[in-house]
Protein backbone atom coordinates (compact mmCIF):
# COMPACT_ATOMS: atom_id res chain seq x y z
CA UNK A 1 0.00 0.00 0.00
CA UNK A 2 0.70 3.47 -0.50
CA UNK A 3 1.33 5.95 2.21
CA UNK A 4 1.67 9.92 2.47
CA UNK A 5 2.65 11.05 5.96
CA UNK A 6 2.32 14.85 6.49
CA UNK A 7 3.37 16.67 9.46
CA UNK A 8 5.61 19.89 9.56
CA UNK A 9 7.74 17.91 12.19
CA UNK A 10 10.58 16.18 9.95
CA UNK A 11 11.29 14.03 12.84
CA UNK A 12 7.65 13.13 13.23
CA UNK A 13 7.17 12.38 9.51
CA UNK A 14 10.41 10.14 9.91
CA UNK A 15 9.53 8.59 12.66
CA UNK A 16 5.87 7.59 11.19
CA UNK A 17 7.67 6.14 8.27
CA UNK A 18 9.83 4.20 10.06
CA UNK A 19 7.15 2.55 12.12
CA UNK A 20 5.38 2.15 8.82
CA UNK A 21 8.19 0.75 6.97
CA UNK A 22 8.09 -2.66 9.79
CA UNK A 23 4.94 -3.17 8.28
CA UNK A 24 4.97 -4.96 4.82
CA UNK A 25 1.91 -4.16 3.52
CA UNK A 26 3.70 -0.49 3.30
CA UNK A 27 6.68 -0.06 0.93
CA UNK A 28 6.01 2.53 -0.93
CA UNK A 29 6.03 6.26 0.52
CA UNK A 30 5.87 10.10 0.40
CA UNK A 31 6.04 12.84 2.71
CA UNK A 32 4.66 16.35 2.55
CA UNK A 33 5.84 19.61 5.78
CA UNK A 34 2.49 21.05 5.09
CA UNK A 35 -1.92 21.36 3.36
CA UNK A 36 -0.94 22.24 0.36
CA UNK A 37 2.35 20.34 -0.73
CA UNK A 38 -0.07 17.02 0.44
CA UNK A 39 -2.53 18.07 -1.95
CA UNK A 40 -0.39 18.32 -4.95
CA UNK A 41 1.90 14.97 -3.72
CA UNK A 42 -2.09 13.20 -3.60
CA UNK A 43 -3.06 14.29 -6.57
CA UNK A 44 -0.27 12.79 -8.45
CA UNK A 45 0.60 9.74 -6.30
CA UNK A 46 -2.80 8.59 -5.27
CA UNK A 47 -2.08 6.96 -1.70
CA UNK A 48 -4.25 4.06 -0.46
CA UNK A 49 -3.86 5.90 3.10
CA UNK A 50 -2.60 9.62 4.36
CA UNK A 51 -1.45 9.59 7.79
CA UNK A 52 -1.94 13.62 8.63
CA UNK A 53 -0.85 15.95 11.49
CA UNK A 54 -4.04 18.40 13.13
CA UNK A 55 -1.99 21.07 14.08
CA UNK A 56 -0.60 22.49 11.14
CA UNK A 57 0.02 26.06 10.35
CA UNK A 58 -1.81 27.96 7.26
CA UNK A 59 -4.17 24.97 6.59
CA UNK A 60 -4.29 22.48 9.48
CA UNK A 61 -4.92 18.90 8.91
CA UNK A 62 -9.12 18.99 9.18
CA UNK A 63 -9.08 20.68 6.53
CA UNK A 64 -6.56 19.13 3.91
CA UNK A 65 -8.92 15.87 5.13
CA UNK A 66 -11.98 17.92 3.60
CA UNK A 67 -9.86 18.22 0.32
CA UNK A 68 -9.07 14.71 -0.01
CA UNK A 69 -12.44 13.37 0.67
CA UNK A 70 -13.05 15.27 -2.67
CA UNK A 71 -10.67 13.47 -4.81
CA UNK A 72 -12.22 10.76 -7.10
CA UNK A 73 -10.46 7.73 -5.22
CA UNK A 74 -10.47 9.55 -1.62
CA UNK A 75 -7.36 7.93 0.31
CA UNK A 76 -7.93 6.49 3.78
CA UNK A 77 -7.21 9.31 6.32
CA UNK A 78 -5.54 8.61 9.39
CA UNK A 79 -5.05 11.72 11.82
CA UNK A 80 -1.57 12.31 13.71
CA UNK A 81 -2.20 15.00 16.88
CA UNK A 82 -1.12 16.05 20.35
CA UNK A 83 -4.23 16.27 21.43
CA UNK A 84 -6.26 13.91 22.11
CA UNK A 85 -10.18 15.46 21.93
CA UNK A 86 -9.65 16.36 18.20
CA UNK A 87 -10.51 12.63 17.57
CA UNK A 88 -14.07 13.68 17.37
CA UNK A 89 -13.53 16.20 14.78
CA UNK A 90 -11.57 13.20 13.06
CA UNK A 91 -14.72 10.89 13.11
CA UNK A 92 -16.88 13.60 12.09
CA UNK A 93 -14.67 13.31 8.62
CA UNK A 94 -15.27 9.85 8.36
CA UNK A 95 -11.24 8.92 9.28
CA UNK A 96 -10.52 5.93 9.44
CA UNK A 97 -8.44 5.94 13.15
CA UNK A 98 -6.53 8.90 14.79
CA UNK A 99 -2.68 8.58 16.57
CA UNK A 100 -1.98 10.57 19.71
CA UNK A 101 1.81 11.72 20.00
CA UNK A 102 4.40 10.35 20.59
CA UNK A 103 3.38 7.83 17.92
CA UNK A 104 4.15 4.22 19.08
CA UNK A 105 5.01 1.27 17.63
CA UNK A 106 1.75 -0.34 19.11
CA UNK A 107 -0.39 2.60 17.73
CA UNK A 108 0.39 2.29 14.70
CA UNK A 109 0.31 -1.32 13.99
CA UNK A 110 -3.34 -0.92 16.15
CA UNK A 111 -4.50 1.76 13.46
CA UNK A 112 -2.94 -0.43 10.69
CA UNK A 113 -4.81 -3.75 11.24
CA UNK A 114 -8.25 -1.54 11.87
CA UNK A 115 -7.81 -0.63 8.19
CA UNK A 116 -6.80 -4.10 6.89
CA UNK A 117 -8.73 -5.80 4.14
CA UNK A 118 -11.89 -3.75 4.33
CA UNK A 119 -10.29 -0.53 3.70
CA UNK A 120 -8.44 -2.16 0.60
CA UNK A 121 -11.18 -3.95 -0.69
CA UNK A 122 -13.26 -0.61 -0.74
CA UNK A 123 -10.33 1.27 -2.60
CA UNK A 124 -10.06 -1.28 -5.30
CA UNK A 125 -14.13 -1.18 -5.85
CA UNK A 126 -13.75 2.98 -6.41
CA UNK A 127 -10.73 2.43 -8.46
CA UNK A 128 -13.02 0.28 -10.81
CA UNK A 129 -15.85 1.89 -11.18
CA UNK A 130 -16.76 2.62 -14.81
CA UNK A 131 -18.60 3.88 -17.54
CA UNK A 132 -20.16 1.31 -20.54
CA UNK A 133 -20.81 2.54 -23.61
CA UNK A 134 -20.99 0.95 -26.89
CA UNK A 135 -18.82 1.20 -30.16
CA UNK A 136 -19.54 -1.17 -33.76
CA UNK A 137 -21.89 -3.35 -31.79
CA UNK A 138 -19.42 -3.95 -29.27
CA UNK A 139 -20.15 -3.27 -25.47
CA UNK A 140 -16.64 -1.54 -23.80
CA UNK A 141 -15.99 0.23 -20.61
CA UNK A 142 -13.70 3.25 -19.79
CA UNK A 143 -12.42 3.89 -16.34
CA UNK A 144 -13.81 7.42 -14.36
CA UNK A 145 -10.11 8.42 -14.06
CA UNK A 146 -9.79 8.19 -17.82
CA UNK A 147 -12.76 10.44 -18.58
CA UNK A 148 -12.34 14.41 -19.28
CA UNK A 149 -15.46 15.69 -19.42
CA UNK A 150 -19.20 14.68 -20.12
CA UNK A 151 -21.92 16.65 -22.36
CA UNK A 152 -25.37 16.75 -23.44
CA UNK A 153 -25.87 16.37 -27.23
CA UNK A 154 -29.56 15.85 -27.88
CA UNK A 155 -30.93 12.95 -26.06
CA UNK A 156 -27.25 11.35 -25.93
CA UNK A 157 -24.43 12.21 -23.54
CA UNK A 158 -21.14 12.50 -25.11
CA UNK A 159 -18.32 11.01 -23.09
CA UNK A 160 -14.67 12.18 -24.19
CA UNK A 161 -11.85 9.99 -22.97
CA UNK A 162 -8.49 9.00 -23.17
CA UNK A 163 -8.89 7.08 -26.09
CA UNK A 164 -11.43 8.98 -28.26
CA UNK A 165 -15.36 9.48 -27.32
CA UNK A 166 -18.72 7.67 -27.44
CA UNK A 167 -22.24 8.72 -26.96
CA UNK A 168 -23.90 7.15 -24.36
CA UNK A 169 -27.76 6.67 -23.00
CA UNK A 170 -27.10 8.16 -19.77
CA UNK A 171 -28.10 11.60 -18.75
CA UNK A 172 -25.66 14.12 -17.41
CA UNK A 173 -28.09 14.07 -14.07
CA UNK A 174 -27.71 10.21 -13.71
CA UNK A 175 -24.24 10.23 -13.93
CA UNK A 176 -23.69 13.37 -11.51
CA UNK A 177 -25.61 11.32 -9.18
CA UNK A 178 -24.18 8.37 -9.44
CA UNK A 179 -20.31 9.19 -9.42
CA UNK A 180 -20.38 12.79 -6.99
CA UNK A 181 -17.24 12.90 -6.02
CA UNK A 182 -16.20 12.11 -9.66
CA UNK A 183 -17.51 15.01 -11.37
CA UNK A 184 -18.40 18.68 -11.16
CA UNK A 185 -20.50 20.85 -13.05
CA UNK A 186 -19.57 24.09 -15.18
CA UNK A 187 -22.43 24.26 -17.36
CA UNK A 188 -25.90 22.82 -17.37
CA UNK A 189 -24.61 20.63 -20.07
CA UNK A 190 -20.98 19.95 -19.44
CA UNK A 191 -19.62 17.45 -16.34
CA UNK A 192 -15.71 17.74 -15.93
CA UNK A 193 -13.77 15.26 -14.12
CA UNK A 194 -12.68 16.70 -11.25
CA UNK A 195 -9.16 15.32 -11.57
CA UNK A 196 -8.12 16.81 -14.62
CA UNK A 197 -9.08 20.40 -14.12
CA UNK A 198 -6.00 22.20 -13.89
CA UNK A 199 -6.87 26.24 -14.89
CA UNK A 200 -9.91 28.47 -14.61
CA UNK A 201 -9.53 30.73 -17.29
CA UNK A 202 -11.17 34.36 -17.96
CA UNK A 203 -11.72 36.25 -21.00
CA UNK A 204 -12.24 39.59 -22.16
CA UNK A 205 -15.33 39.17 -23.04
CA UNK A 206 -16.17 37.98 -19.35
CA UNK A 207 -16.87 34.52 -20.13
CA UNK A 208 -14.80 31.29 -18.25
CA UNK A 209 -13.53 28.61 -19.28
CA UNK A 210 -11.66 25.21 -17.86
CA UNK A 211 -8.31 23.87 -18.76
CA UNK A 212 -8.56 19.89 -18.28
CA UNK A 213 -5.72 17.95 -18.55
CA UNK A 214 -5.13 15.70 -21.63
CA UNK A 215 -7.65 17.34 -23.51
CA UNK A 216 -7.32 20.31 -26.32
CA UNK A 217 -11.26 21.57 -25.72
CA UNK A 218 -11.71 24.33 -23.44
CA UNK A 219 -15.18 23.70 -21.80
CA UNK A 220 -17.15 26.43 -21.15
CA UNK A 221 -17.96 27.65 -17.22
CA UNK A 222 -21.49 29.25 -16.91
CA UNK A 223 -22.16 32.09 -14.73
CA UNK A 224 -23.98 29.90 -12.71
CA UNK A 225 -21.69 27.50 -11.92
CA UNK A 226 -18.86 29.51 -11.60
CA UNK A 227 -19.00 30.32 -8.28
CA UNK A 228 -18.47 26.48 -7.47
CA UNK A 229 -15.97 26.46 -10.01
CA UNK A 230 -13.46 28.95 -8.86
CA UNK A 231 -14.31 27.41 -4.77
CA UNK A 232 -13.43 24.04 -6.11
CA UNK A 233 -9.99 25.27 -7.23
CA UNK A 234 -8.91 27.44 -4.41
Amino acid sequence: MKALIVDDEPLARMRVQRLLSAISEYSVFEQACNGQEALAIAANFVPDIVFLDVDMPQMNGLEVAEKLNELSVPPAVVFITAHPEHALDALQLSAAGYLVKPVTKDSVEKVTAQLGRVNRAHLQAQKAKSISYQSSGIIKTVQLHDVYFLSAEDKYTRIVFNEGEALIDQSLKQIEQEFPAFFLRTHRKILVNKERIVALKTYCDGSHKVQVDGCTEELVVSRREYKRVKSFLS
